[in-house]
């Protein structure tokens, strides 16, 4: 369910080992059946046995890795990319490049979450178990303060499950287009994600058009290679105009969905006949700008869960003292 930094990890080890193969001169057959001998991972062993299977009936390694469904869009547009131009070493270099920036950003997110998840369930423990037991004076069931604080704690649990599954990948396309949505309005985190779809499409076309691909049917397989929904329904009205005669640059410009600098450089590449070279600074830049954008929310996201465990925790404290004074005071006016 959840996609953890461990399998990041593993999956740059894949394309590394990949890499360091195809590099050597090692066929890629050869590559996957030492692979499958050593995998990173004991789950790859079966999809690499199955790879291997479509590879010996005489499918190319894209055919396979579709024919498979265990890789996503954007792997399977650069190998198919990598496969067509001769280039699958450096493609899986980038793939493993790709995968173990995306395990160290995980990673920071956990390492920054840990603090405040342990300050919320012990203050969970303080306020919801030990006070209460002990302000019952042994009269109340342990085990019912337990059940108590379980579900009062159970919303936020059903809360993060659904959060976790609604962004998963894996769902239809009306779905996914409907998350991209409500992610847009997320501070920093909708602008990352569109910039780091950018760039993800921006690598694919590049290598999709220097592998001889038809520049229609490279934009639309680079648009589902980015992950976007909405990028993906855009490019997918484009062919009947570019057909008719219009350029990829106009339609880039017309469509509304890409920002005025991506507008600008493919404009520029594709005059001047450097587009290859547009691209790739797009990557770069996307990639960078999309980064450091979810560098920041992932930064200042478990700030703002601190804060507020801070402040729930300093309301409890002032609710507890206030009862304690309340008390006294009436056992004083007692007297």
């Amino acid at each position: 369910m959840i996609v953890t930094p461990i399998q990041l990890s593993r999956r740059a080890e894949l394309y590394h080992q990949l890499s360091q193969f195809t590099s050597t001169g090692i066929g890629l057959i050869r590559a996957l059946e030492q692979i499958k001998a050593n995998p990173p991972s004991r789950s790859f062993r079966e999809p690499v046995g199955r790879m291997l299977e479509e590879l010996n009936k005489g499918a190319t390694v894209a055919e396979a890795l579709r024919r498979v469904d265990w890789l996503p869009a954007f792997d399977i547009a650069l190998v198919d990319a990598g496969e067509r131009t001769g280039r699958l070493d450096a493609t899986f270099r980038v793939l493993a490049d790709y995968y173990n920036d995306r395990a160290r950003l995980a990673k920071q997110v956990l390492a920054d979450l840990a603090y405040p998840l342990f300050l919320a369930h012990f203050a969970a423990l303080v306020f919801l178990i030990i006070i209460p037991f002990a302000a019952a004076r042994f009269n109340t069931s342990l085990l019912w303060i337990f059940v108590r604080a379980f579900l009062v704690l159970l919303p936020f649990y059903i809360a993060t499950a659904l959060i976790i599954y609604a962004s998963q990948s894996k769902h239809g396309e009306k779905w996914r287009a409907f998350m991209e949505k409500i992610l847009h309005w997320v501070p920093r985190l909708g602008a990352a994600r569109r910039s780091l779809a950018l760039g993800r499409l921006a690598l694919a076309l590049e290598a999709l058009t220097n592998a001889g691909v038809n520049i229609v049917d490279a934009w639309e397989l680079a648009a589902t290679a980015s992950g976007s929904p909405a990028l993906r329904e855009a490019v997918a009205k484009w062919r009947p105009e570019i057909e008719a005669g219009r350029t990829p640059a106009e339609m880039v410009r017309a469509s509304g969905v890409f920002p005025e600098m991506f507008n600008n450089f493919y404009h520029s590449g594709e005059v001047s006949g450097k587009l290859d070279e547009s691209l790739r600074q797009l990557y770069a830049f996307h990639q960078d700008d999309g980064t450091r954008r979810l560098h920041g929310f992932v930064t200042w996201t478990p700030r703002l869960v601190y804060l507020g465990m801070v402040v729930i925790i300093g309301y409890e404290i002032i609710k507890f003292y206030a009862g304690y004074f309340n008390q006294v005071s009436n056992i004083m006016n007692g007297f």
